[in-house]
């Protein structure tokens, strides 16, 4: 099963303790009147738990689908919960939501607001092309996919490369000359996990792992990467 999410920072650090009083009493209520459903719907923050260095807890958020039914479209409530964790890391407060970027995107807007009024406070990490670029360089025959942005050949936005021994081409030689590494899938040699990585901090792992098996990989092996 795939395990993906997505890493963002504080603009402004909070401490933990301050992040969970924050948040613990977040809750909005909207009303949905429609037949034949007429509920309540709320978004929430549920199950905080405070450790050592991370504050780890769940976004629940109702939503409302549809369904077609001999030709009849009935709205049906559905949760959605989304584990979230806060991680110290120095003097920066970083966030890691588990779940597809765009996803992750609104519940950090959303957390933004619930913990500085107003989004805008929790931004993208960056990782640096050269980094990315090294970090492929140290284990090239464990990286299976890289994927190149920046591109300067004209009408050509990305390159990619697909296959084993990929430092050993001249193809990747080639690219790098022309455009930056954006996004690789590589198999961990202190883990053993197959993992997609973004600069943008996007982190998928293709290996069954559970919460916390993903959580320890992204702390332990992609915050070294962030620039801070």
């Amino acid at each position: 099963m795939v395990s993906t999410g997505k890493v963002f920072r504080l603009r402004e650090r909070l401490e933990l303790p301050t992040i969970a009083i924050k948040l613990r009493d977040f809750r909005v209520e909207e009303s949905f009147d429609e037949e034949p459903l007429h509920t309540k719907l709320f978004t929430e923050i549920r199950d905080l738990v405070l450790k050592e260095n991370m504050l780890e807890g769940i976004y629940a958020e109702d939503r409302v689908f549809y369904i077609f039914y001999h030709g009849e479209r009935t709205p049906v409530p559905r949760t959605m919960e989304v584990p979230f964790a806060f991680v110290e890391r120095g003097e920066t407060t970083l966030l890691i939501i588990m779940e597809r970027k765009l996803v992750a995107n609104n519940i950090a807007n959303r957390l933004s607001g619930a913990l500085f009024i107003t989004a805008g406070y929790i931004i993208e990490v960056k990782i640096a092309p050269n980094v990315l670029r090294d970090f492929h360089e140290q284990n090239p025959e464990n990286t299976k996919v890289i994927f190149f942005d920046d591109v300067d050949l004209p009408n050509i936005s990305k390159l990619s490369l697909y296959g084993s021994e990929l430092l050993n081409t001249a193809l990747y030689n080639d690219y790098r000359s022309h455009g930056n590494i954006w996004y690789i899938v590589v198999t961990s040699k202190r883990s053993g996990n197959t993992v997609g990585i973004t600069r943008n901090g996007v982190v998928t792992v293709f290996t069954n792992i559970d919460k916390e098996g993903y959580l320890n990989y992204v702390v332990d092996e992609v915050f070294p990467l962030i620039q801070l």
